[in-house]
C-alpha cells in the first residue's frame, strides 16, 4: 500500500510533464501587434545610396531561450517602397545610429550583419529568435518618399524540438515507473496466471 502512495509522486510529475509537452505542441500565439515605424526616404539623386535607420537599443535574448523556438513574423505594407531587416547587434558598432535612429550607412554596408530580411524580402520576414543581441533596420528604396509604414508583428512560441523529445521520453518513463510501482506487472501476471 505504501508503494502505491509513493507512486503518486512520479505520476504527478509525469502528468505535469505531459501537460507542458501538450502545451508546447499546441504553442503560444500572442495577439498581433501593429505599429507605425519611421522610414528613411531615399531620393533618386542620392549618390551614396539609401541611408538606413536602426533601433536605438539592442534586443538582448538570454542563453536560456535556446530551450524555446520563437518565430517572430514581421509584415509591412509597402515592400515596393521600403524594406526591413534584423541585424546582429554588432552592426551598431560599425554604423551607430544617432538620436533619431539614422545611420550613415547603406544596406550594402550592413550586408554582413543581416540575419533575415533586407531589400529582397517581399513584404515579410520570419526571425527565428535565438540567444544573442539584435537590432532592427529599415530604409526606403530608390526614389521612395515614404516616411512611415504600418508593420504587423506576429509571434509563435514552442519548446525547442530536442527539448520536446527529451520531455516526451521523461514523461513516458515517469508514467511507466509510476504505473509499475502502483501495479507491478509481474504481480498482475501472476494473478492472471493463477486465475
Amino acid at each position: 500500500m505504501m508503494v502505491r502512495i509513493m507512486s503518486l509522486l512520479p505520476g504527478i510529475v509525469g502528468l505535469a510533464c505531459a501537460i507542458v509537452l501538450i502545451a508546447s505542441l499546441v504553442g503560444y500565439y500572442p495577439d498581433e501587434s501593429r505599429m507605425e515605424i519611421p522610414i528613411v526616404p531615399c531620393s533618386d539623386d542620392d549618390a551614396v545610396g539609401c541611408q538606413v535607420g536602426m533601433t536605438g537599443e539592442d534586443l538582448s535574448v538570454p542563453p536560456a531561450f535556446m530551450l524555446l523556438d520563437i518565430d517572430l513574423e514581421v509584415e509591412w505594407e509597402e515592400p515596393g517602397r521600403s524594406w526591413l531587416a534584423v541585424v546582429d547587434a554588432a552592426a551598431a558598432d560599425e554604423c551607430p545610429p544617432d538620436s533619431n535612429g539614422l545611420t550613415a550607412c547603406t544596406e550594402e554596408d550592413l550586408a554582413e550583419y543581416i540575419v533575415t530580411g533586407g531589400s529582397d524580402a517581399d513584404g515579410s520576414l520570419i526571425f527565428e529568435v535565438g540567444p544573442g543581441g539584435y537590432r532592427f533596420i529599415t530604409a526606403g528604396k530608390d526614389g521612395s518618399t515614404l516616411d512611415t509604414q504600418l508593420v504587423v508583428l506576429s509571434t509563435s512560441v514552442h519548446l525547442n524540438n530536442y527539448f520536446e523529445i527529451a520531455l516526451a521520453i521523461v514523461t513516458v518513463l515517469l508514467l511507466a515507473g509510476a504505473g509499475e510501482m502502483a501495479f507491478p506487472v509481474r504481480v498482475l501476471w501472476k494473478r492472471f496466471r493463477d486465475a
